[in-house]
């Protein structure tokens, strides 16, 4: 289960970081319609550490073993 969770939070970090490159600032409405809008603006350095740290961690989900997987053939022993 831990194999999932990494692999999607790698996947989101990847995905976020992407958005941060095309889009240059995003405004954040709430809910209830109320209020007022506020405007978030990401610094230089976020998009390219997500899509590092996203991809850092695909790369290490594809190395985990499999917990309860197929055991190597016996002629390999």
């Amino acid at each position: 289960m831990w194999k999932s969770f990494l692999l999607a939070g790698g996947i989101f970090a990847c995905v976020l970081g992407a958005e941060m490159l095309l889009i240059d600032s995003a405004e954040i409405v709430p809910l209830s319609g109320g209020g007022d809008a506020t405007t978030f603006q990401a610094p230089d350095w976020a998009p390219w550490t997500l899509l590092s740290v996203g991809a850092a961690t695909i790369l290490h989900f594809c190395q985990l073993p499999r917990l309860g997987g197929a055991a190597p053939p016996s002629h390999f022993r």
